[in-house]
Formats: structure tokens, sequence, C-alpha cells
């Protein structure tokens, strides 16, 4: 199996037991020739386990003096070999816990190797021996990280990862020490359109994963306050545009006032600051909101035949329902109601398509 001699395991782990030891027996058998096991700060009745899987000469012991997190393990791991393995092809990140059979790691290796992409292994979560918080968790997560991400993701938690050695350099570099290390991650990829596959493995929970040390609230929130912040970024930069709008409809119509008519003198003045406001939308958005690297005609063509849908959306919708119910201009609030539920509406709509659409980058499709 000497086609697995350039890659190398990531094996992280905290206050292992014997699980640990399988893990690595499981991963020489399979073929796995370099082995690195990281230490995060383990209490001192576990060292053991580390030292007897440290026996193997395929084994590279690294130690944390104090426990940092999953995710500052993973990178430590990944600079060691960046800086230790110059022929190294990629690595194989894999948990301590023995939920990970040697058979799919190497799938996920081969798979890697073949393809030259970062693969994920990926759980079949409708299987009926999955717990029941784990099923829930993982749909409700894959969900909100097409909604609110753009990524169609089947097991966003897995820790079965394929890393080529030409994105190790940028995964290396993500924020996050924990398990939010992992979610970002997968942002990243995003962000830097690389491209992955998923590979199907073994659904595996020992005990209905008790040996976890994920945290169900807090390292929840670290994990889905990650994911929101897209959203919320673009909530910023549209209430900035709005700012930008009113701010420069007041200047245009105070310095213009001399000069035109009050007919003209809204129109002129409304549609620069619109069109203005319009394109710092844009641009905050393409920069800093989805960080798209596609052509920027390209998205601002499409980002202007959006703007036109909203709008004639915003229009139909409004007075049609106005229309539709009866709903007279002596009745102010409930045609506010109608308006404010039709503007957070196509908000949603607006934010989808954008990400979906306007500044979507296909070079990490799967």
């Amino acid at each position: 199996m000497s086609e697995l001699s350039g890659i190398s395991v990531v094996l992280p782990s905290l206050n292992p037991d014997e699980k640990l030891l399988a893990v690595v027996d499981g991963l020489l058998q399979y073929g796995f020739t370099d082995i690195i096991l990281v230490n995060d700060g383990s209490a001192q009745d576990h060292l053991h386990y580390f030292e007897t899987a440290a026996t193997h000469p395929e084994v590279h012991l690294l130690h944390h003096e104090i426990n940092r997190g999953k995710g500052a393990a993973l990178k430590t791991a990944f600079r060691w070999f960046l800086e230790n393995r110059p022929d190294g092809v990629g690595v194989v990140t894999v948990d301590g816990d023995n939920q990970h059979h040697g058979e799919d790691t190497r799938a996920c290796a081969l798979h890697m190797l073949q393809t030259g992409r970062l693969t994920l292994g990926v759980r079949d979560f409708s299987q009926p021996d999955v717990p029941a918080r784990s099923r829930s968790g993982n749909r409700i997560t894959s969900a909100v990280f097409k909604i609110f991400v753009g990524m169609t993701i089947s097991d966003t938690q897995t820790g079965l990862r394929a890393i080529p050695r030409a994105d190790l350099e940028t995964l290396s570099q993500v924020w996050g020490d924990r398990f939010e290390y992992e979610t970002n991650m997968l942002l990243s990829v995003k962000e830097n359109g690389i491209p992955f596959d998923e590979v199907k493995i073994r659904t595996v929970y020992i005990e209905e994963n008790k040996s976890s040390h994920f945290h169900p609230i807090r390292d929840s929130w670290r994990i889905y306050k990650l994911i929101l912040a897209h959203f919320f970024k673009y909530t910023l930069s549209s209430l900035f545009s709005s700012v930008v709008d009113t701010g420069l409809y007041t200047l245009l119509t105070w310095a213009l006032a001399s000069l035109l008519n009050d007919p003209w003198l809204t129109a002129v003045s409304l549609s620069a600051a619109r069109v203005i406001s319009s394109l710092v939308n844009f641009f905050m958005n393409q920069k800093l909101v989805f960080k798209s690297q596609i052509a920027t005609g390209k998205s601002l063509l499409r980002y202007a035949a959006l703007a036109v849908l909203i709008f004639l959306a915003q229009f139909a919708l409004t007075y049609g329902v106005y229309t539709l119910f009866g709903i007279g201009e002596s009745r102010v609030i409930l045609r506010g109601i109608v308006y404010i539920i039709v503007m957070t509406a196509l908000f949603v709509v607006s934010f989808l398509a954008q990400q979906r659409w306007v500044f979507r980058d296909n070079r990490n499709a799967k």
C-alpha cells in the first residue's frame, strides 16, 4: 500500500483511553506509514496511552502543555507537517475515539490523491442507531449552512477530512482553537474557492458518543455564530447603504436647491443617491460579506437585474395585498405592517439570491 506513503494522518487527542490505541493499530493495518499524534494537554493519568502509541516507529508525538482545543491541535500538526514533511502530498484528520474506521480513512485519502480535492468523510444520519441529538444537530447545522452560507454539506461536523498539501497553508491560518475551527475551515473552503468532494463512510457511535469533548451549548454557540455572521454582515451592509442613501439625498437636495426646480431637484437627488448607495452596497457585499472572486462586471450586471426584480416584487406584493384585502390609504397602521412583512421577506430573498447567484463562485462546486 505504498500509495499512502505521502499521506500523514493527523490525530488530535485529549484524555484518551484504550480506543486511541485501537485507532493507531487500525491506521497501521490499512497501510498508513506516518501518524502525527497530538496530545492536547491531557491529564497525567492518560499519558501512558500516548507513550504506548509512540512506540510505533510510524507515530510522531507532539505535545501541548495545556489544553488548547481541537482546532489548535489540528493547526499544530498542519504546521509541523508543512515544515517537516517536504515530500508529503497531504494529510487526513482522524478522531481518536475509534469512530473512524481505518478502511474509511484510507478511502478518503485515496480519493484525495486521485482527485487532488479536499475530501470530507460523511456519515449517513438517517440510520436508526444514530443518537437523536446527533441526527437533529447535523440536520439543523446542514440546513443553516445551506441557507446562510450557500454550501451543501451532508456532514458538517465530520472529523475525517483529507486535505491536499496545497490547501494546508491557507487552512492552518484559519481562526479558531476549539470545535469552531472545523466550522471555520469549511467557511474558508467557501471563501477561498477550494474544491471539495464527499465520500460516504461508516456511521459509528460508541456509547452514544459519550467520550466526545463537545459541549452542546457552548460549542454549538461558537459554531452557529460563525455561520450566521454572513447574514449579520449582510444586514450591516444594508443598513450602512441606507444611511449613505439618506445622507446623500439630503446633501444633494441642499446643494442643488438653487439650481433646479422642485420636481427635477427631487428626481436628480433621489436617483444620484440611490445609484451611489447601491454601488456602495454592491462592493461591500462583494468584498466583505460574500468575498466573491468572480468578475466584477458579471456580478454587477446580476446585482442590477436583481435590484430591478426586487423593486417590481415589492410594488406587486404590497399593492397586491392592499387591493386583495381592501386595505385603503386610511388604514395607515395595517398598510405599514404589510409593508414591513413584504420588505423583510424580500430582504431575505435578496440575501439568498446574492449568495447563490450574484456572487456565486463555482470553483468549489462538488
